[in-house]
């Protein structure tokens, strides 16, 4: 599933506020392989985790470079493929469309935004702990004619399950948090929260500050 949530504002009139605050859920099945968020080996301009599925070597979900650019994916539930459709591009913000978000997201969003307003008088370290509040929230969004109708093909409890910021499934569900920001003076900090050994209550909490490149 995986779902972002961000506030971007290039030219913060505060010295306090930042220019983008991102908090981000990987939601994956569990004993998919992957690296912890590191810079990419001879390459030192990008910073992300990375997919070690066999065959699939190298993709990331998240990740951004000195230079200042940012990507992320999230994946879209739909009942069936279209084989003959045109490519969507790329949302950076729920399982949805951007006009029919789901239940989860605008409740996630109004916990995000509560978390950013007191942005510029919380120490970094605590405006981190508070997001990573909002991506932990295991509350399921019930009931959601959006989810049901994307995933009618889904049976009913695994809709369920999808319906909270936080998925928790036995094989699959949030497996990495990523908190990034960005002051004012273009310093980033990229926190990322990562399940151990396909280990619901193991996790590994990294941090990557750089300053980005003019």
């Amino acid at each position: 599933m995986c779902i972002i949530f961000f506030k971007f504002d290039p030219r913060p009139v505060s010295k306090n506020a930042y220019r983008l605050i991102l908090a981000a859920n990987r939601d994956e099945f569990y004993h998919r392989p992957s690296k912890l968020a590191d810079f990419w080996g001879n390459n030192n301009e990008i910073l992300s985790g990375l997919d070690m599925e066999e065959g699939r070597e190298g993709g990331t979900w998240l990740g951004i470079s000195t230079r200042g650019k940012l990507a992320a994916l999230t994946n879209y539930l739909q009942p069936r493929l279209d084989r003959d459709a045109r490519g969507r591009g790329t949302y950076g913000l729920s399982n949805a469309l951007l006009e029919t978000p789901w239940r989860k997201l605008c409740f996630g969003k109004r916990l995000f935004l509560e978390a950013v307003e007191r942005s510029q008088a919380l120490p970094k370290d605590v405006l981190i702990a508070q997001l990573l509040d909002v991506l932990n929230n295991e509350e399921a969004q019930l009931p959601d004619p959006a989810i049901e109708d994307q995933g009618r093909e889904y049976v009913q409890p695994i809709l369920n399950k999808y319906a909270a910021v936080c998925v928790r499934c036995p094989d699959y569900g949030t497996r990495t948090n990523t908190i990034i920001l960005v002051d004012a003076d273009g310093h980033v900090t990229f926190t990322e929260r990562s399940m151990l050994d396909k280990d619901p209550s193991r996790w590994e909490t990294s941090t990557h500050e750089f300053r980005l490149q003019s």
